[in-house]
């Protein structure tokens, strides 16, 4: 082990300049650590990203669109981490629905049902006049109708979890 590494998974954690922990590895369209060298599933969303609402809002719904929650969390958050104090937890609870759709993808139902009731709540209380359109009754009702669903049997957590359904604007 080198200075500054810790072990992982793997034996060794990625790190940055500062000694932060950082994963450098390729990753599956559900978010998962590949073997370093694997040609990645998607592209990494850079820790320093920065999105505009707008852009951060249509880049998201495309990757919901194309079944890849976890990346969209990865936009979400980092729409989140520059948000004015305002609208952050609007940004958070929309983050939080995106990786509890990954957890569901991954197999989480536990998990991923109480991520989406999470983020349904947070982004419910800015309620129907929310910030750029944001459809929090849409995007409320899509995350506990899915958690209902894992939690009933009535989906099964996997890859037939589609993101889609999720829509992040109102019509």
């Amino acid at each position: 082990m080198t200075r500054g590494s810790r072990p992982g998974a793997d034996g060794v954690r990625d790190r940055n300049e500062s000694g932060q922990a950082q994963n450098q590895r390729p990753r599956d369209r559900y978010g998962r650590p590949m073997p370093h060298g694997s040609a990645g599933e998607v592209d990494r969303v850079p820790d320093d990203a920065e999105f505009t609402v707008e852009e951060g809002v249509a880049e998201a719904q495309l990757l919901l669109d194309g079944g890849f929650a976890f990346t969209a969390h990865e936009v979400l958050e980092a729409v989140w981490k520059s948000a004015p104090e305002p609208e952050r937890e609007l940004w958070r609870g929309l983050a939080q629905t995106a990786v509890g759709v990954t957890h569901a993808q991954r197999g989480n139902r536990v998990g991923a049902a109480r991520l989406l009731r999470r983020g349904a709540d947070r982004v419910e209380a800015f309620g129907p006049e929310a910030p750029h359109g944001v459809d929090v009754d849409g995007v409320a009702a899509f995350a506990r109708g899915l958690a209902d669903d894992l939690d009933s049997g009535r989906a099964t957590s996997g890859d037939g979890i589609d993101s889609a359904g999720m829509r992040l604007l109102r019509a």
